[in-house]
């Protein structure tokens, strides 16, 4: 931990970098009549999680801490219905929707340790 001086060096921050890149690469697939709907949405979501972990850094609190890493939780079970969605929607590619669906799957169980580990 002791290595750490910046929300930037945490792992969980940088993997919802990740997942922001890979969201908005793949939407450039969507249809463009969703550019206000569905796109957007999936945009929104995917750039909550990483800037909820950025902003509850940012916080003097762990309690305040922990309620934006929750969040950031929150943001990534959104994206993945989201994901859902287009995919039974036919906007993305069994293999996009993998891609994605396995960073999704690492964030999770990373934020999930993260979490607790602030209990401890």
């Amino acid at each position: 931990m002791s290595s750490i001086k910046t929300y930037k060096d945490l792992l969980i921050w940088q993997k919802g970098i990740q997942i922001v890149k890979e969201v908005y690469l793949v939407c450039k697939s969507f249809p463009k009549d969703e550019l206000y709907g569905l796109t957007s949405q999936v945009k929104r979501s995917s750039v909550s999680i990483p800037s909820n972990i950025a902003e509850g850094w940012g916080r003097k609190y762990t309690k305040s801490y922990k309620l934006f890493l929750n969040y950031s939780r929150g943001s990534l079970l959104e994206l993945e219905t989201q994901m859902i969605i287009a995919k039974e929607l036919d906007f993305i590619s069994t293999e996009n929707f993998n891609r994605i669906q396995g960073l999704i799957t690492e964030e999770s169980k990373m934020l999930n340790a993260f979490i607790k580990s602030i209990d401890k």
